[in-house]
């Protein structure tokens, strides 16, 4: 039996140690899964759906060729609406998995062009690409003729802060990404050259053989195991050989039988037939009383014990143990760290070279219209400071806007470095606008945070805040009366009729400009001249956007105008020389008006509230002068 336990043991593991070299061997499982197609029609863009980039669990590696130019061609990922609205009005190769072939299928779409910024495309069967069948896109390039739709030169995507990642050049070769669904990917060069023809994504296959290992040491174990038991069977069959035990006692000797002693009556030899037949049955009596005793004895002699072999229990194997509809924030952390560093890289361009036209790709409204004022400043005064540098980092606080459509609002707040003395600078707030899907953020709002600005319980980066309506009525004041109200405090300090609205608690422009400083000022001008203030909301749009607390984060841009003019003849007053460099007139006989443009950022708590609006931060500087006729 211990013979038949080994030999089957010995096959077990054979075949246990083979079926677990030959998961790891001749049938391991391929390590990627690749899906492949070459594009026809030269068009500019390819849209890679963010379906066909999950057709397979797992990161995706994207693999692009056949650009006309390699260092033009550009690979960007972004929400799969946002690159449809930005290829509004325009003809695009969209790129989608076939479920039948395993591979990448293309068809050209066309577009429509909408004011709001989304697309509803319509699409028109494009010949079928001819998918590659090895890993790597080996498929020839498509038809040299191309539409006149897919070769219309179009702009260049590289560079949109539209995107959630973008890579240029020799990056854009081979990229590594891990989208989700509803995610899609752009490949282009320019916009004047055709895209990149060739596209292959490649997903990883989960290679493990978690099985194999087991089972080569099972195998093992049962090998060893088996030759235990050939080893115990082989000793228990040459023991066997042997005598099993030692002999028994020997049988007592038979009681000898009196001798017979013939009289003389009675012959020594019977003789006749009586005589023969008695002897025999005596005989044969006597050796089966014999047979029968020791057949007895032997019998018990040889007799051994049975053994029986015990079965294994078989182990039971234990049973196995059992927002929604929201619109996403305008843009990601990340997107919001890229987007701030490429601004400040052009702030601190223009402001080196005091361009207006490079600011300008980056600024717009009243955080424009106060640098293009500094520039022309400094050109004519040297000890005329420049405006607060734009930091690129970090971002203590991120504010996106969330919604789908266009214009889209994000709002940051970056902490400054110390300044050149050690100090500390106040962070730097911004209010960043995108007007349409090709328009780059520019920063309509940048203001310096108040030492004591308390900015309220706000939305998560990752869910975004919605933006409040200029004549909202839900608030403490609508957001669009509250720069008028702001100039009427500035101009008649506590005698105003909105001075109880507001908080002049760590208000330091209110004592830089207000009107205590504004008395002074009219004080000190001679008899022979007049000084008057007015103030008037700019014309940049209100941007308000809500806090959890149903209240609002309100910028908005003041205008207040300094007139200086001479009341009696002959008189003369000075423009200044900060207002001298921007109107080109040193002094005037008949008055210099200067314009101040304040860039404001308020807290308004929400309607019935018992607190008060809040100056957050603020910019201001001149913007303008002229000569008074």
């Amino acid at each position: 039996m211990r013979f038949v336990l080994a030999i089957v043991a010995f096959v077990v593991a054979a075949v246990m140690i083979v079926a677990g070299i030959a998961q790891r061997t001749v049938f391991a499982p391929p390590t990627r899964l690749t899906a492949a197609a070459t594009i026809s029609g030269d068009p500019r863009y390819v849209v890679i759906d963010g379906s066909a980039l999950n057709a397979h669990p797992g990161q995706q590696v994207l693999s692009v060729s056949g650009a006309p130019d390699p260092k033009t061609q550009v690979v960007a990922y972004g929400r799969t609406q946002d690159v449809q609205a930005w290829l509004s009005g325009l003809t695009y190769a969209s790129v989608s998995f076939d479920k039948t072939t395993g591979q990448l299928a293309a068809k050209t779409v066309r577009s429509r062009s909408t004011v709001a910024g989304s697309t509803t495309p319509t699409a028109t069967p494009a010949p079928t690409p001819t998918p590659a069948p090895t890993p790597a896109p080996t498929a020839t390039p498509g038809s040299a003729g191309s539409s006149s739709s897919s070769a219309m030169t179009g702009p260049s995507p590289a560079g949109s802060d539209l995107w959630l990642e973008e890579f240029d050049g020799a990056d854009a070769q081979v990229t590594r990404m891990n989208v989700p669904a509803g995610v899609s990917v752009i490949v282009a060069s320019d916009g004047s050259k055709p895209a990149p023809n060739k596209v292959a994504v490649t997903w990883p296959v989960d290679s493990s053989t978690p099985w194999a290992f087991p089972l080569i040491i099972g195998g093992l174990v049962l090998l060893v195991i088996g030759i235990a038991l050939y080893l115990w069977g082989l000793y228990t069959h040459r023991r066997s050989r042997g005598p099993r035990r030692k002999s028994g006692p020997k049988m007592p000797k038979l009681p000898k039988a009196p001798k017979y002693k013939p009289t003389a009556m009675v012959e020594a030899t019977p003789r006749g037939r009586r005589s023969s037949r008695r002897v025999r049955a005596i005989v044969p009596a006597a050796l089966i009383g014999a047979l029968a005793l020791t057949g007895t004895t032997a019998g018990q002699a040889l007799a051994a014990p049975a053994i029986s072999p015990v079965q294994a229990a078989t182990p039971t194997p234990a049973p196995a143990p059992g927002g929604k509809g929201q619109p996403a924030p305008a843009v990601t952390v990340p997107q919001l760290e890229r987007i701030v560093k490429r601004i400040s890289t052009a702030a601190a361009d223009a402001d080196a070279k005091a361009d207006p036209t490079l600011a300008a790709q980056r600024f717009t409204g009243p955080a424009l219209e106060l640098r293009k004022a500094n520039y022309a400043i400094r050109a004519k005064k040297a000890d005329e400071p420049a405006l607060p540098a734009i930091p690129s980092s970090p971002i203590v606080l991120a504010l996106p806007q969330s919604t789908d459509t266009w214009p889209r609002t994000v709002t940051a707040v970056i902490q400054s470095p110390n300044d050149a003395q050690g100090k500390p600078q106040a962070p730097i707030a911004l209010t960043l606008v995108q007007q349409t899907p090709r328009d780059n953020y520019l920063v309509q709002y940048a203001v310096s945070l108040e030492p004591k600005a308390k900015v309220p319980n706000l939305a998560p980066a990752s869910i975004g805040a919605a933006v409040v309506p200029p004549d909202s009525k839900l608030l403490k004041l609508p957001p669009n009366q509250v720069a008028a109200a702001y100039g009427d405090v500035l101009m008649n300090g506590d005698q105003s009729k909105s001075a109880a609205l507001f908080n002049a608690e760590g208000d330091t422009l209110r004592s830089q400009v207000g009107a205590e400083w504004k008395a002074k000022q009219k004080a000190a001008v001679p008899a022979t001249a007049s000084l008057a203030f007015t103030s008037t909301p700019g014309d940049a749009p209100v941007v308000a956007m809500a806090t959890n607390d149903s209240g609002a984060i309100v910028w908005v841009d003041l205008q207040e105008s300094q007139v200086l003019k001479v009341v009696e003849a002959g008189a003369e007053v000075s423009a200044g020389t900060t207002a001298a460099a921007l109107s080109g007139v040193a002094s005037s006989k008949t008055g210099i008006e200067s314009t101040f443009g304040y860039q404001l950022a308020f807290y308004v708590p929400p309607a019935g509230s018992d607190a008060k609006i809040t100056l957050l931060g603020f910019s201001q500087g001149m913007i303008g002068a002229k000569e008074v006729q």
